[in-house]
């Protein structure tokens, strides 16, 4: 794509994100919405537009190379970001579940199921590839110096006399195959010459002989070209995958990739280029237009003085430089104002008297009043001033950086003709327009020291005696000042011993983040994330989900569910400081599910994703380290410290409902209970700006206490196995992978219909064990069939209903799974907060009786 094309791109986003911000802040309030699913028509499709505008200025932060342009479209990338956030916080609160279904939005507005797929924004890893690239380079150093890691490979002992032996047998059976194949080729040459004398001399008729010949071939001809015909409609209506290229890299996304990588080169030469004309350009105007600016500012001030002193008689105050200096005498106060200011100080101090006294006696009235009106509401229950009922958007930290945003496109960028712009650089007169002011701001600095010089003298020439007569007032205005000082350092001592909270203690001061960093990494705490990027954890969309939900049944979540929650609750946070601090906090998540469903695969991906350090805290990788209790709160400090130095981070718990079991088996030796207590310690003392999450995964959660596993783990994902359109899609993917060529002996949907039950782990198994480098070389004369792949599966146990719909009725369990069965029964009719609300303003108020 060119210039125009992202710059197009971008209109169209903006474009369609005002009409979002016209809706979002209308002139008037909107009423609350009383219906629930037109509540959630709205809010859902509010959801699905701000997603398709997020896909749109990802892609034009990604390839856009002007550097000014970038920086108006990360602002309000970041903005959309979080906006999505807040939107899905809203979408959970109103329909009590983590997984939403929009199959009937999407057809109303021409939608595919990847237009809502959540996009990881690619700056997350691109502008901090210099820090990885540091950080890969000190772990691989610190891993070499350790040296290897001790594998146990078993010897093959063998005598001489085992060895000729089988060497003897492997001869044997290479000379009895050719000698069958010998055997085999005589016996055809021999029922061939036996058949040829049988029939004797050829008697066809040459035009006879010739027909056959045409008819043959024309069968064939005709056979082979409605073959070519049938696989070219399938290709096009999308039921059967293009042929791959012999060369990979004359493929259309080979050249598209390079193309995208062009850019993002030239994006650093630009960026560079810009912050040299930063510099240069903020001289340049200094030495030019800093002289004049400093002379007209001066002559300004002067003129000020000298009008002040017509106007009042006296030399003005000069204004601080907290209140803005020099700047703050031409924005608001003019001479006449400041003469309408002293007046009426004055007027005030004579009627200060006066009004104290009436103000009291109103008070008391007013008071009277409201224990009357109070009185009289208690019959009618006092409903005027409730609000409405109804579902009501919460105030929003990101729509105000969107508006903004937007502002600066609609007033800069909108119009701007960049016509002989053709390599998209800088504009500088944009940064002169920004620098100029700076300059000001500097110059003005140095003039209000230069000017406050210059009053000082002015008063101590003209007013010598007025400043004499003054001293005597000075000595109770200082001993006014010092009380006020007194009363201010008591006041602040007594508001300051509510206010302190405790410290958390350095238990390592001495030491450097680096020797923390290589204790974690010996001692097998900080690992490296293998590289799992999210696009690989396939599966198809759920376009079942909303006619289950209507129907009064609660569909499991799909694959495609499962990476958006993913991508939402832990790469987008993560990965952006500015939404992490404003967007809803989630400081834990867990992802429970059967083995082989890929839950280890998530924890990866949201590393790799965005760059994130991983700690592993599982029970059996801190078993034996740091004993005791000491030990354990010096572990617990380490991981923080380096996690908060580091962001962002990811601290890892496999196998958490261990921590949290009724009974811990004599076998296991890994003391899972160790932690229990430290994990809420350390999720408490997490903050908004500390990108860190802390994820667990559970392949049992049922088997532990459900009140310590939901009090550890703020959000919880269910990972379902695989359904149908799923297990099509990784069937077909998986062979691809492992060098496998799909063809019509592939039956890859009875293949699919078969293969219910299994996991995405036992797929990966099946196809490993069968695509070996010998059945790879032979696909060209012997295609795949879908019966090769039933041995391989059989020798798999299957994941049963049974165990999924114990995860189900698990879930079910959890507080979201309470609060969403209360709601389909009708005793939850106000998001599950009505009645508690209710219960809460019943015991204030009874509380508010005893204390009177």
């Amino acid at each position: 794509m060119s210039h125009t094309a992202y710059q197009r791109q971008w209109i169209e986003a903006q474009s369609s994100l005002n009409d979002l911000l016209a809706q979002e802040l209308p002139p008037e309030p909107p009423k609350p919405e009383k219906d629930r699913l037109n509540a959630f028509q709205n809010l859902a499709t509010m959801y699905i537009k701000y997603i398709h505008i997020f896909h749109k200025l990802e892609q034009c932060y990604d390839q856009i190379v002007h550097p000014q342009k970038r920086r108006v479209i990360r602002h309000v990338l970041d903005g959309v970001m979080g906006r999505v956030l807040e939107l899905k916080n809203e979408l959970v609160l109103l329909e009590l579940s983590e997984f939403h279904y929009f199959d009937d939005i999407l057809s109303d507005l021409k939608l595919a199921p990847g237009d809502i797929e959540i996009p990881i924004p690619k700056y997350f890893i691109n502008e901090r590839s210099k820090v990885l690239q540091d950080r890969e380079k000190l772990l691989g150093q610190i891993l070499a110096k350790m040296g290897p890691q001790e594998e146990k490979e078993e010897e093959v002992k063998m005598t001489t006399d085992e060895a000729i032996r089988l060497i003897q047998i492997h001869e044997r059976a290479r000379q009895g195959r050719l000698r069958a194949k010998f055997m085999r080729e005589i016996r055809l040459q021999e029922e061939r010459e036996r058949l040829a004398a049988n029939r004797g001399a050829p008697t066809l008729d040459a035009d006879v002989a010739a027909v056959r010949i045409q008819k043959t071939w024309k069968g064939y001809a005709v056979r082979k070209r409605s073959k070519r015909e049938r696989q070219e409609e399938m290709m096009f209506i999308g039921m059967i995958s293009p042929p791959q290229s012999g060369n990979p890299k004359n493929t259309p996304q080979y050249l598209a990739e390079k193309t995208q990588n062009a850019r993002r080169v030239t994006q650093t030469d630009h960026e560079r280029e810009y912050q040299k004309a930063l510099v240069s350009i903020k001289d340049k105007l200094r030495e030019v237009e800093g002289p004049d600016v400093k002379e007209t500012m001066q002559d300004q001030i002067r003129q000020w003085f000298i009008e002040c002193r017509d106007k009042t008689g006296k030399f003005p105050d000069y204004p601080d430089e907290d209140e803005g200096g020099s700047a703050m005498i031409f924005k608001e106060k003019t001479p006449e104002e400041v003469e309408a200011e002293l007046r009426e100080q004055e007027e005030d101090k004579g009627k200060k008297g006066k009004k104290g006294k009436k103000e009291k006696k109103e008070k008391k009235k007013d008071k009277k009043k409201d224990k009357k009106g109070k009185k009289g509401k208690k019959g009618k229950g006092g409903d005027e001033e409730e609000e409405e009922e109804g579902f009501k958007l919460q105030p929003s930290n990101f729509l105000s950086t969107v508006n903004e945003s937007s502002n600066v496109y609609e007033s800069v960028w909108r119009t701007r003709n960049e016509e002989t712009n053709f390599s998209q650089k800088h504009d500088a007169e944009l940064i002169k327009e920004d620098k100029r002011i700076e300059v000001e701001t500097e110059i003005r600095q140095q003039v209000d020291e230069l000017m406050r010089q210059e009053l000082k003298n002015l008063k101590l020439a003209v007013d010598r005696d007025k400043g004499k007569k003054g001293k005597k007032g000075k000595k109770g205005k200082k001993s006014g000042k010092k009380s006020g000082k007194k009363k201010k350092k008591k006041s602040g001592k007594k508001s300051g011993k509510g206010k302190k909270k405790k410290k958390e203690k350095d238990l390592t001061p001495d030491r450097t983040i680096d020797s923390l960093y290589e204790e974690m990494v010996t001692e097998g705490i900080l690992v490296r994330s293998p590289k799992f990027y999210l696009r690989e954890y396939e599966g198809e969309y759920s376009y079942l989900g909303t006619t289950l939900r209507q129907a009064n049944i609660e569909p499991m979540p799909s694959l495609s569910d499962v990476r958006q929650l993913v991508a939402l609750y832990g790469i987008l946070p993560l990965g952006s400081q500015a939404v992490h601090e404003k967007a809803p906090l989630i400081k834990s998540l867990l992802l429970a599910g059967p083995r082989g469903t890929g839950k280890r695969s998530l924890v990866h991906a949201i590393c790799t994703e965005t760059g994130a350090n991983l700690f592993d805290l599982t029970a059996a990788n801190i078993a034996g380290k740091y004993p005791g209790k000491s030990g354990l709160q010096m572990l617990m400090h380490i991981v923080i410290k380096v996690a908060r130095n580091l962001q962002p981070s990811v601290v890892l718990m496999n196998d958490a409902e261990k921590t949290w079991l009724k009974k811990v088996p004599k076998t296991d030796k890994t003391d899972p209970k160790r932690l229990k207590k430290e994990i809420p310690k350390m999720l408490k003392g997490l903050k908004p700006e500390d990108r860190i999450l802390f994820v667990g995964t559970s392949r049992c959660p049922f088997d532990c206490e459900m009140k310590g596993i939901t009090g550890a783990f703020q959000k919880i994902v269910l990972i379902p196995r695989p359904d149908y359109a799923s297990r099509h899609l990784l069937w077909r993917s998986l062979i691809v992978k492992q060098n496998g060529i799909i063809t019509q002996n592939l039956d890859v949907s009875s293949l699919t219909k078969i293969s219910d039950g299994y996991t995405q782990k036992h797929l990966v198994t099946a196809c490993t064990q069968v695509l070996t480098e010998r059945r790879v070389s032979q696909l060209a004369k012997r295609p795949l069939t879908a019966a090769e792949f039933v041995p391989s599966l059989a020798r798999i146990d299957p994941i049963y209903k049974e165990e999924e719909e114990a995860f189900k009725s698990w879930y079910a369990k959890t507080p979201l799974g309470k609060k969403r069965a209360k709601a389909a029964e009708g005793n939850d009719e106000d998001d599950g907060k009505g009645k508690k609300g209710k219960k809460k303003g019943k015991k204030s108020g009874k509380k508010g009786k005893k204390k009177k």
